[in-house]
């Protein structure tokens, strides 16, 4: 069984700055990407970033320049770091991760943490 964890989300004004983390716990033994997607009342969810095995990256056009991906291979984890916040970043963000238990690519995916961008 393999669970993400996410912390950092919360609510802060236009311009400030917020940092996601997911740690995937369990049994994992590769993991091809980690990464973030998000989706806001009434629209479908959408990739904001995601980072693949060697390093490749991909941002959403809209967060290009603001949001930052990084992760820790021998943690597992992924992180956000998010910053000149727009109201229109306001969503619940997911982190995902497509790994291998066994000889299988799963994707999984966390719980959901709440960002919300005041102007």
């Amino acid at each position: 069984q393999v669970q993400l964890v996410e912390s950092g989300g919360g609510s802060v004004q236009a311009g400030g700055s917020l940092r996601l983390s997911c740690a995937a716990s369990g049994r994992i033994f590769s993991i091809n990407a980690m990464g973030w997607y998000r989706q806001a009342p009434g629209k479908q969810r959408e990739l904001v970033a995601i980072i693949i095995s060697g390093g490749s990256t991909n941002y959403a056009d809209s967060v290009k320049g603001r949001f930052t991906i990084s992760r820790d291979n021998a943690k597992n984890a992924v992180y956000l770091q998010m910053d000149n916040l727009k109201p229109e970043d306001t969503a619940l963000y997911y982190c995902y991760v497509r790994g291998k238990p066994n000889s299988v690519w799963y994707d999984y995916w966390g719980q959901g943490t709440q960002i919300t961008v005041s102007s």
